[in-house]
């Protein structure tokens, strides 16, 4: 593992495999290198990228400098950028799509995107209560367990996949992160059309056939709004590819541009 610094002085654990171009990847809420597909996925990239996956801030072996600002997350991105060669191509999973958009939104040297998934509603009114206080007030309360269901819960992952979660094996990484949720579910609403319009690399917008049709119509709807958007259709399962199909997708993208 390496580390970068922050602009405000967080360390940032991330690592590098393989080979061409930079090609850095976001986890999700809860992900992180020691947690979720990344990993997997940098692996079967490695042939054609150098692939970058890091511990976003409050995660893994990432540092935690308080008080929290989506800002922070993106300067993390542009610190990882930076250490990966100065740009890169960049693939974001659910919040961590919202995360990349962000990320070059804000001008970072971002040359052409992916997003799996982004839970981006367009064409909805802004969700009642707010679930990052919430979060934070569980936390808080040292009901982290609590928080991790009430997060999954409020989002919309399904009951047949959260009923059994506290009993999962990978639970207790989610307890230890449950914190960082709450900075997920500012990400997400930070990320809005006049955000989308001035996002103008290439990007493709993945969804998973098995998806509901909510996420599926807000991946269409993003690629839609966006410049330079494209749009694809992927075998998965709910939320989800395998990485074997996504892999091929995007070296198939990304292989046509040039950091």
């Amino acid at each position: 593992m390496a580390t970068v610094t922050s602009r405000d002085g967080t360390r940032i654990g991330f690592e590098q495999v393989g080979t061409g171009p930079s090609l850095v990847l976001v986890d999700a809420a809860g992900g992180f290198r020691g947690f979720g597909p990344m990993s997997s996925l940098a692996g079967r990239l490695a042939g054609k990228f150098t692939v970058v996956t890091y511990d976003r801030r409050g995660r893994g072996e990432s540092g935690d400098t308080p008080p929290y600002a989506v800002e922070r997350e993106v300067e993390d991105l542009a610190a990882v950028i930076e250490a990966a060669g100065g740009a890169a191509f960049v693939h974001g999973f659910s919040s961590g799509a919202a995360l990349a958009l962000l990320g070059a939104a804000a001008g970072l040297p971002i040359s052409m995107l992916s997003l799996l998934e982004p839970p981006i509603a367009l064409d909805q009114p802004p969700q009642e209560g707010d679930l990052a206080a919430e979060i934070d007030e569980l936390v808080a309360a040292g009901r982290r367990a609590d928080a991790v269901e009430h997060f999954h819960t409020s989002i919309g992952v399904p009951p047949e996949i959260t009923a059994g979660m506290r009993q999962a094996p990978f639970f207790p990484m989610l307890e230890g992160v449950a914190h960082t949720l709450a900075y997920d579910s500012r990400i997400t609403p930070a990320v809005s059309l006049a955000t989308l319009q001035s996002v103008i690399v290439p990007t493709l917008v993945v969804n998973s056939e098995a998806s509901d049709d909510r996420l599926r119509g807000w991946a269409e709807d993003v690629a839609t709004a966006l410049p330079r958007g494209c749009h694809l259709t992927l075998k998965g399962e709910w939320h989800g590819v395998s990485n074997d199909e996504l892999a091929s997708a995007l070296a198939d993208f990304f292989g046509g541009g040039a950091v």
